[in-house]
């Protein structure tokens, strides 16, 4: 699980709030699949929007130019993304996202690996609605300020619990990663931020850097599948 500071600035994020509030929203539940449908309560804008799929479109290219997203889920296809709103009472119990999703529109399936919420509203706007995800160390609380955003295993029991004050916008969307295997995937995360930081510290020697970059970047060879 990896919290992503600032995928959208605040300007960015008061343009997509305007224009979502200006958008058709639909039943959630339509778009969920199996149990899920059972548990889940909340307002999906319309994916058929021209106006919500040049959102979708405009996240995207946001999620593809942030260098820590791609470090946590090294993604290989990614899933339009949806846009979610919970009001008062609405809420979306314990479920796990569905492991193949077809991309809308077209023949083309991803596996689901990695699962990335961007907060698009503020914690004060409203009380309740915090994202919970099991963990190996037990339920872990998500609520982050607009524009932050959080990834973390699909294959993860999670839910979002009840607003009882306000209302929760956000985006979510899944990623099929080039590398499958979770705890391969952290470990790789874990190295390149490490090497990161050295680079920022500007103390260790230019030859270190190198070697550190070709163990990354041959872990990356050898365990990816593209």
């Amino acid at each position: 699980m990896v919290v992503i500071e600032k995928v959208l600035n605040k300007e960015q994020v008061s343009a997509y709030r305007q224009q979502l509030a200006q958008c058709p929203w639909g039943d959630g539940r339509q778009t969920a699949m199996g149990m899920a449908a059972s548990v889940k309560q909340n307002h999906q804008a319309d994916a058929q929007d021209a106006k919500v799929q040049q959102l979708a479109n405009q996240l995207l290219a946001r999620i593809g130019d942030t260098p820590k997203v791609v470090s946590a889920a090294l993604p290989h296809k990614i899933f339009p993304p949806c846009f979610n709103r919970y009001s008062e009472t609405e809420e979306y119990g314990y479920h796990v996202d569905a492991a193949i999703m077809r991309i809308p529109h077209t023949s083309e399936v991803i596996r689901s690996d990695v699962s990335m919420t961007v907060f698009l509203s503020e914690p004060e706007e409203y009380d309740g609605g915090e994202l919970v995800i099991s963990t190996e160390f037990g339920q872990q609380q998500i609520k982050l300020p607009a524009g932050y955003a959080v990834v973390y295993p699909s294959s993860s029991l999670h839910k979002v619990t009840a607003v009882t004050r306000g209302q929760r916008v956000a985006a979510i969307t899944w990623m099929q990663s080039m590398v499958a295997d979770t705890s391969l995937r952290q470990t790789l995360y874990q190295l390149d931020q490490s090497i990161q930081k050295l680079i920022n510290a500007n103390k260790t020697d230019r030859a270190e850097l190198d070697n550190l970059h070709n163990v990354y970047h041959n872990l990356i060879r050898q365990f990816t599948q593209v």
